[in-house]
């Protein structure tokens, strides 16, 4: 499948193994939730958790052992923002670019990347609104987007 804002097809990411093994010398369900929660204290988002989870502590995959995902978990105990991450990701990216072009006026290129930023923005604001995830009367607008962000 082609890219958003480009005509060239990326490689695939990792796929996940198709034989589903048994997994030995893991940590419990118990202590895999008890770090979970423990890193969403710290204020972590999911991808950094199953990141921490992954090289740290040896669990290839979360949603085996426990049988949901981390943000489902998340959400079960309440520790979630009001935005989804992968949005709230893409506003900070857009206040940044922003920032820089405050400082850099002549940078087009910059001009360019906050323009598919924020045309991404829009799509997945369309998407959310459809779904439910956000209010249908929510708004991105780049004067007031630091306000956004929790």
């Amino acid at each position: 499948m082609a890219r958003i804002h480009a005509r060239v097809r990326g490689k695939s990411g990792s796929n996940k193994p198709l034989v589903d093994t048994k997994l030995t010398g893991l940590p419990s369900k118990a202590d895999v939730l008890k770090l979970i929660k423990s890193m969403t204290e710290e204020g972590l988002s999911s991808a950094l958790i199953g990141l921490r989870l992954r090289d740290l502590h040896g669990v290839p995959s979360v949603k085996k052992i426990t049988g949901s995902s981390i943000t489902e978990l998340m959400k079960e105990s309440g520790s979630t923002s009001k935005l989804p991450e992968d949005l709230r990701n893409l506003v900070i990216r857009a206040i940044n670019i922003t920032k820089h072009m405050s400082k850099n006026k002549k940078d087009k290129t910059s001009m360019r990347g906050l323009n598919l930023t924020e045309s991404k923005i829009r799509r997945l604001q369309k998407y959310y609104q459809s779904t439910g995830r956000i209010p249908a009367t929510w708004k991105y607008k780049r004067e007031a987007a630091e306000l956004l962000i929790d």
